[in-house]
């Protein structure tokens, strides 16, 4: 029996099912949550991780969101390990890409009050137990 090659889109495509099911396994998410969340039926979410279907780029985009990983590492492109920085709170996120901004002494000032903050916080954690 003789293999048939396939195409580059459909191991692309492949690559990206096992991404996509790995992704949403590692989040905790049922399939037919994540379908809810995309607001697609159960079945058509199936198909995308089996490889029988491919999503829209918008809904790629919204997979990525809800994943919280970027686009680079929903398609395989890089390991999610490799993906920047990631801080949850979207008050926190917007600050964070200010700090660069600050001056050398406001950044000293920022990570000796932020260090305290930890600090104070594992302390109390210690003492709570």
């Amino acid at each position: 029996m003789t293999s048939v090659p396939r195409n580059e889109a459909e191991i692309e495509m492949e690559q990206f099912a096992g991404k996509l099911r790995e992704l949403r396994q590692a989040r905790g998410l049922t399939q037919a949550r994540l379908a809810e969340l995309l607001e697609v039926s159960p079945r058509v979410y199936n198909r995308w991780e089996t490889g029988a279907a491919a999503p829209r780029l918008d809904t790629v985009v919204r997979l990525a969101d809800i994943l919280e990983v970027s686009l680079d590492v929903l398609v395989g492109r890089k390991d999610p390990d490799s993906d920047t920085l990631r801080i949850r709170n979207p008050q926190l996120h917007s600050l964070y890409r200010q700090i660069d901004r600050l001056s050398d002494e406001d950044q000293r000032a920022l990570v000796v009050l932020l260090d305290s903050l930890l600090k104070r916080s594992q302390f109390q954690k210690i003492m709570a137990s």
